[in-house]
């Protein structure tokens, strides 16, 4: 994948560090779910919290982000496209996208195969949030 903003299999304690250390509300990065496989995670800082969604591919190599139910559900041709999206205000996060956290020589340590990352981190559905109408 070929983003900046786009860290691999980012711990999400690592992922919080990023987004916080500069206290700033809206910068994004997007990481690799550690809980569901292929998933990945639009992550985004905001009064000091990290609100992450879940962006699922589909066929074709089209991208959905997970939304509240009864919100219409929006296809993306590609990733840039949906992060373009949600760098308007009043999109359904719970703040547009600002800053992207671009990736660094020294994040390559984060990347880890998927294999160790499945048996050192739990997440729970508690740790994502929905988009908002």
């Amino acid at each position: 994948m070929d983003l900046p903003y786009y860290h691999g299999p980012l711990s999400k304690r690592d992922c919080e560090t990023l987004l916080l250390k500069e206290g700033v509300d809206g910068n994004y990065l997007l990481r690799d779910s550690e809980s569901v496989p292929g998933v990945l995670c639009l992550c985004v800082s905001f009064k000091n919290f990290v609100y992450t969604y879940r962006i699922f591919k589909e066929k074709h190599g089209y991208y959905n982000i997970q939304t509240v139910e009864g919100v219409k559900r929006e296809i993306f041709p590609n990733l840039k496209e949906l992060i373009s999206k949600f760098e308007k205000p009043n999109q359904g996060l719970v703040f547009h996208l600002v800053k992207p956290i671009k990736r660094t020589r020294s994040s390559l340590r984060w990347r880890r195969s998927k294999i160790e990352l499945d048996g050192i981190y739990e997440n729970d559905a508690s740790d994502y949030v929905d988009v908002l109408p």
